[in-house]
């Protein structure tokens, strides 16, 4: 099942934080690392994932993915096209792609995508090569011109720079759900900031119907 609440990790450390508090889905985010390093932070995120009971998803790494049986790879637009990195993992994996545009949404509800990855929503320093931002008013854009094409999609996640005062406003745009970062990572006590992104997910949800 898609998490409606994403984190996207660097570390082992910051996944135990995020997972203590509720979280259930962890993207493992590294750059420009050599793959050796890649797979040992991945194991060990992986460990904590499976103590926890949370999906495991691997940015940008097909192969390894493969390699240590993660739950499934996350790929942007400048990376593998999903047909290639579905041609290699199955059907047994889940594979999220990025968009920035309702084109890109367009051809990835044409595809094989458990889910879609929609941003970016502000700067972040998370992602390199940042696409244009969309703030709420893209996603509202985005969002109903997909309705007045009747196109259906895969379950879509806000991405990008996203705080916890962002959740409601971002939610009543359409949106499945979202992933967040910095709202935990830059945080003194990453658990306690992870308790409240899963806190104010769950008021929303609570009084809400999207």
């Amino acid at each position: 099942m898609i998490q409606p609440v994403q984190f996207i990790a660097s570390s082992a450390e910051q996944a135990a934080a995020a997972c203590s508090g509720g979280v259930k889905w962890i993207q493992l985010r590294l750059k420009q690392v050599e793959y050796a390093h890649y797979k040992t932070i991945a194991l060990a995120v992986q460990q904590v994932c499976k103590q926890y009971g949370a999906v495991f998803i691997i940015d940008d790494n097909v192969e390894l993915v493969f390699d240590i049986k993660a739950d499934g790879v996350h790929i942007g637009k400048e990376d593998m096209p999903i047909t290639d990195a579905r041609k290699l993992l199955g059907n047994n994996y889940m594979i999220g792609c990025t968009a920035n545009t309702i084109d890109d949404i367009i051809i990835l509800s044409d595809s094989t995508a458990d889910y879609i990855g929609l941003g970016p929503f502000r700067f972040t320093t998370t992602k390199q090569k940042l696409s244009p931002i969309l703030g709420l008013k893209g996603y509202k854009t985005i969002f109903n011109e997909l309705k007045k094409l009747n196109i259906r999609v895969p379950p879509v996640i806000g991405i990008g720079g996203v705080e916890i005062e962002d959740m409601a406003p971002l939610l009543y745009t359409g949106l499945y759900g979202i992933a967040v970062s910095g709202a935990i990572v830059k945080e003194k006590n990453m658990l306690h900031a992870a308790q409240r992104v899963m806190q104010q997910y769950h008021k929303i949800i609570s009084v809400n119907t999207f």
